[in-house]
């Protein structure tokens, strides 16, 4: 299990907080946030892998985005950070405390809770790896 660098977005200064999109999201989707409590906090919204402007991987699980999430704490050199994460990001937050309790300072969870859920969304992640991009033009 290889980490990735994860794309981010910076904002402001002092306590540092890091914000999780959810699934299909980016940093983008937290930006008002992240500008609005960036007056109190440094704020890191990234782009988990496969979303935004992140890498993408074949490996795409809970456990390497755990991974990721460690790496991009170690290589800023933050120390006990906040970690907000929405949906995705939310379990992406669990784990991660779970894993590195001593990592975390404040655990902050948006609209998903610590159990498994069924997906409602296979049809749509089905149909969309069915397009066939290159037939498009922009």
């Amino acid at each position: 299990m290889k980490a990735i660098n994860l794309n981010y977005e910076k904002y402001g200064s002092g306590e540092p907080i890091i914000i999780l999109h959810g699934l299909f999201g980016s940093s983008v989707n937290w930006k008002t946030v992240s500008e609005m409590v960036s007056s109190h906090f440094l704020v890191y919204t990234l782009d988990l892998r496969n979303h935004g402007e992140s890498p993408h991987s074949e490996q795409f699980n809970y456990n390497v985005m755990t991974e990721d999430l460690k790496q991009f704490i170690q290589r800023h050199n933050l120390q006990k950070v906040i970690v907000l994460g929405h949906s995705l990001g939310g379990k992406t937050a669990m784990t991660f405390a779970s894993t590195y309790p001593q990592m975390v300072d404040k655990l902050i969870i948006v609209d998903i809770a610590p159990r498994a859920y069924l997906s409602s969304l296979k049809g749509l992640i089905e149909f969309m790896m069915s397009v066939k991009l290159s037939q498009y033009n922009k």
